[in-house]
């Protein structure tokens, strides 16, 4: 008998979107069709649409050090408020940095004792760090995160032209990608931070990249012309892929006049038209993943003047009402496509076993959407550590009515309903 059997749903499979009952044991998907035996537990999902949980390659919860700021226990629940199970942990903004194998080991350890999702870590590449690479890499990290510009704290310096191209070199000879934050150093120096910044530094990591052999992930673009640049590439042999994420599809610029600091982010928000364009590359699937790039502060630190605010939007719990409202009901995105961007590609791309796709076999990571549900977000409905997000006062088509970890409700109808449990995960020992 099975453990658990989700009935009556329309399941997101790959390719397509099935009506098609769950069968679920120890924790793992068994079986997928119509008419399931009995199980001990069973869910029913009438109405709902099941989707793989989402799977957030681009956050910083801080853990450990600045968890005054996010921590993975608020993190990870706010997380899977927003149907994800599964999270990749960027090297900052915790302390210290994660930028040798005591300090992934550390994070490591932290992160079992708070996290109710499972999670995977990603490495820091700064200068002086490339002679660590392989020994993180032992540790599990999935990859390398640098910065092409000012990261914004002194203990996780730019990667200069040279740290870049040793570190592709070396991320290749591991078969690990290297994900960089690209932007023009002197060009971003300053509040306005222009398209050309991001544009040109993207062209220069593609070039490294193309150089070395190196699997090159280029986080957070915030244009069309910017994701255009990898496609092209790609197209060209460079093993590249590109993130976009929700707030660039959501926000303008516009919103920073109405909103403040608490919609500051790097690189900024852009014009309607680069908003636009974006959808226009991500509707015709040049866009690899989206992610949320949670980055929260303290409200202090988007207090007062705009130039000091802290750089980085709160909005881990957004990321699918995001492509449900603005892709799904306004521009005809495919459930199935929603979950590739979300879940499928980043278990593919960074080479995640049993995780992504619905498919006997893998881990029962699931999300039940209510896709023409209308709501919206109040602070009260926040489970990261500070209420404090621009997506407050929005409202959205298509909410998250339960998340599974394994088989295990972890949220269900605004409650969470874990402790812990969340687990490390390693990228498979193989080439990319």
């Amino acid at each position: 008998m099975a453990d658990l059997v989700i009935r009556g749903g329309r399941v997101v499979l790959p390719g397509r979107v099935a009506a098609a009952d769950i069968s679920i044991e120890d924790g793992r998907i068994a079986s997928i069709g119509s008419g399931a035996a009995g199980a001990r537990e069973e869910i029913d999902a009438s109405g709902l649409v099941v989707m793989p949980g989402v799977i957030d390659v681009h956050l910083h919860f801080n853990e450990p050090g600045r968890t005054g700021w996010e921590g993975a226990a608020t993190g990870s629940r706010a997380l899977a408020a927003g149907g994800g199970t599964l999270f990749f942990d960027m090297p900052l903004n915790s302390t210290p940095c994660c930028i040798n194998a005591r300090e992934v080991e550390r994070k490591r350890a932290a992160l079992e004792a708070a996290s109710i999702t499972d999670f995977a870590l990603w490495g820091g590449l700064v200068p002086g760090s490339v002679p660590e690479m392989a020994d993180m890499a032992e540790q599990g990290v999935v990859g390398f995160k640098a910065f092409m510009c000012d990261s914004g704290l002194p203990e996780f310096p730019r990667a200069d032209d040279r740290t870049l191209y040793d570190g592709l070199r070396e991320a290749a000879r591991l078969g690990l990608p290297i994900a960089v934050h690209a932007e023009n150093d002197e060009l971003a120096r300053g509040v306005s931070r222009p398209v050309i910044a991001e544009l040109e530094a993207i062209e220069r990591a593609l070039l490294f990249a193309g150089e070395t052999g190196a699997a090159l992930h280029i986080v957070h673009i915030s244009t069309g012309r910017g994701v255009a640049l990898v496609a092209e590439a790609r197209a060209k042999g460079v093993d590249a892929s590109a993130e976009t994420c929700a707030h660039y599809l959501w926000f303008t610029e516009g919103d920073v006049e109405r909103l403040g600091a608490i919609a500051k982010c790097a690189p900024p928000l852009r014009p309607a038209k680069d908003a636009q364009e974006l959808w226009e590359e991500l509707v015709a699937g040049h866009v690899d993943i989206v992610a949320s790039d949670h980055s929260p502060t303290e409200p202090a630190g988007k207090a007062g003047d705009f130039a000091s605010a802290w750089g980085g939007i709160a909005g881990v719990q957004s990321t699918l009402p995001v492509l449900l409202d603005r892709g799904y009901h306004d521009r005809g995105l495919t459930l199935e496509r929603i979950a590739d961007l979300v879940s499928a590609a980043p278990a593919r791309r960074f080479r995640i076993a049993r995780k992504g796709p619905i498919v006997p076999g893998n881990d029962a990571d699931l999300a039940l959407i209510d896709p023409d549900r209308t709501f919206t977000l109040g602070k009260g409905d926040l489970h990261q550590r500070h209420k404090m997000s621009p997506y407050v006062g929005e409202t959205f088509r298509g909410a998250v009515r339960r998340t599974l970890r394994r088989g295990e409700t972890i949220f269900t109808d605004g409650h969470i309903t874990a402790q812990g449990g969340g687990r490390f995960i390693r990228p498979r020992a193989d080439t990319i």
